[in-house]
C-alpha cells in the first residue's frame, strides 16, 4: 500500500476521540481502520485539559496505528464549537491569462480576494467556501476552470474561529507528535457526506448529537448557510439516569448504552437490569420502562431546543427536514421522539462504510469525504501516513491555503 494513498482524520468529541484511516482508490473512499479511545479533557465539547487531551489523542492514533500496521504522523483535524462563525464575503479578479482561460491559478486568487475581510483580533479566518462563481456577469457557475472570461468573481462562506480554541486544538494535536494537515469545518464535512444534494438545496438541518454539545447545521442553496451549538448532548441524559436510578455516572453510561431507550412505548417491563445505589452496596433492579421514563423527557428537551434554535436562526419548515447524527441519536427510540417534537421528516444518518456504520462516525468519515473531495479533480494521490502529498482544494469546496499554517505560526507568537 502506498503510503500517497492514506489520509487521516481526526474527531476531538467529549466522549470519544476517534482516528480514521481512510485510503483513495481511483477516487474511491475506503476506511480501512479506526481508532478509538476515551475522550479525557473535554468538556461540552471544548478542551479544559491539554495533557488529558494529548493522551486521549495519542491512544486513538495507537489504536487506530495498530489495527491498520502504518505509522500516522499527519492528520486532517475537526472543528467545531460555539466559536464559529460564517461571514458571507465577495472576491473579484482580473483572469491573468493571455488567452482569457480561466485556471486554477485564478481560483486561487479570487478565493484569497474574498479573504480581505474585518476581523476582530481574536478570531481567525479557517476556511472560505465557495458558493458561486461569477464569469463576465454569468452566475451560478460552480467550476468555472477552463471557461473563457475576463473577469471572475465568486460569493463566498468565510468560516472564522476564536484563535484561542484553535490555537488549544492545534496545541493538543502538535503535543501529541503529529501534524496538522489542515483544519476542516465538520458541521460543512458532515453536511457534504450525510446531506444529499436535494436536501442541501432545498433546506434541511444537520443535528449532530454528541456526548456534551449538540452541533446545528442548516443548508440552503446546496451551502452551509448557518451553524450553532448547543451545551446539551448524551451527558445530560446519563446524568438524569445517575439521579433518577440513584447510581455513579460510569454506572448509568453503562445502563444507558446497553439498556437506553427513548420512547417509552417501544420499552420492555420485562427487560431487567441491575444497579449499586450510592452509599450502598445493595444492588437494586430496574425495568426498562422505568429508565425510558427518565430519558425520553430529556431526549425531547433537547430537540425542543433545537428547534428554538433553528427558529432563532431564522429558519422554519425547511422542506428537507432535519437529518440526525452524533452517538447519542443511535439509542432506541430517539428517531420517533424526534419526529414528535419536530413535527417534520427526520432520519438518522449513517456512513455507508464498513466498519463505521454507526451515527457517531459521521463527523470523522465527514472530515475524510471533504478531503477527498478536495484533492480528486488535482491528484490522485493524498495524504495521511508517512509523507503524503499536499492538499489541493476544489474550487467549489474550499481555498487551498498554503498561508495558514503560517497564520496559525504568527498566532502562536502572539500568545507564546
Amino acid at each position: 500500500m502506498s503510503s500517497n494513498d492514506i489520509i487521516v482524520s481526526l474527531d476531538i468529541g467529549t466522549s470519544k476521540v476517534r482516528a480514521i484511516i481512510g485510503e483513495i482508490n481511483n477516487g474511491t473512499l475506503q476506511i480501512i481502520g479506526v481508532g478509538s479511545a476515551e475522550s479525557e479533557g473535554i468538556r461540552k465539547g471544548a478542551i479544559v485539559d491539554i495533557d488529558q487531551t494529548v493522551h486521549s489523542i495519542r491512544n486513538a492514533i495507537e489504536h487506530a496505528e495498530r489495527m491498520v500496521g502504518i505509522e500516522i504522523s499527519e492528520v486532517y483535524v475537526g472543528i467545531t464549537g460555539n466559536h464559529i462563525g460564517l461571514q458571507s464575503s465577495h472576491g473579484v479578479v482580473a483572469v491573468s491569462n493571455e488567452d482569457r482561460e480561466i485556471g486554477e491559478e485564478d481560483i486561487v486568487r479570487v478565493l484569497k480576494a474574498a479573504e480581505v475581510i474585518a476581523l476582530p483580533p481574536e478570531r481567525e479566518i479557517i476556511d472560505v467556501v465557495a458558493k458561486q462563481y461569477v464569469v463576465d456577469g454569468l452566475h451560478d457557475i460552480h467550476d468555472p476552470r477552463g471557461m473563457i472570461g475576463v473577469r471572475l468573481e465568486v460569493d463566498a462562506t468565510i468560516v472564522t474561529g476564536a484563535k484561542t480554541a484553535i490555537h488549544n486544538l492545534l496545541r493538543c494535536v502538535e503535543k501529541a507528535g503529529l501534524h496538522v494537515k489542515d483544519l476542516v469545518l465538520m458541521p460543512l464535512s458532515g453536511g457534504q457526506l450525510a446531506l444529499s444534494k436535494d436536501e442541501k438545496v432545498m433546506g434541511s438541518v444537520l443535528v449532530d448529537v454528541g456526548a456534551g454539545a449538540t452541533t446545528i447545521s442548516v443548508f440552503q442553496e446546496g451551502t452551509l448557510t448557518a451553524t450553532s451549538t448547543l451545551p446539551i448532548g448524551g451527558d445530560f441524559v446519563t446524568n438524569d439516569i445517575a439521579y433518577g436510578l440513584r447510581t455513579m455516572s460510569d454506572q448509568a453510561e453503562k445502563v444507558k448504552l446497553k439498556f437506553g431507550c427513548a420512547w417509552i412505548d417501544e420499552a420492555l417491563e420485562e427487560t431487567t437490569f441491575k444497579v449499586t445505589r450510592i452509599g450502598s452496596n445493595v444492588e437494586k433492579e430496574f425495568n426498562q420502562v422505568f429508565l425510558a421514563n427518565i430519558i425520553e423527557p430529556r431526549v425531547q428537551e433537547i430537540f425542543h431546543l433545537v428547534k428554538n434554535e433553528v427558529k432563532r436562526l431564522g429558519f422554519d419548515d425547511l422542506p428537507g427536514g432535519y437529518i440526525l447524527s452524533g452517538g447519542t441519536v443511535s439509542m432506541p427510540g430517539v428517531l420517533k421522539a424526534a419526529q414528535a417534537e419536530l413535527q417534520t421528516s427526520v432520519r438518522i444518518a449513517i456512513p455507508d462504510f464498513i466498519g463505521v456504520r454507526d451515527p457517531g462516525f459521521v463527523s470523522g468519515v465527514g472530515v475524510l469525504h471533504h478531503v477527498m473531495r478536495s484533492i480528486r479533480p488535482r491528484s490522485n494521490n493524498s495524504g495521511g501516513a508517512k509523507k503524503p502529498s499536499p492538499r489541493k482544494a476544489a474550487p467549489a469546496e474550499t481555498a487551498s491555503k498554503p498561508g495558514f499554517i503560517e497564520r496559525m505560526k504568527n498566532m502562536f507568537s502572539e500568545f507564546i
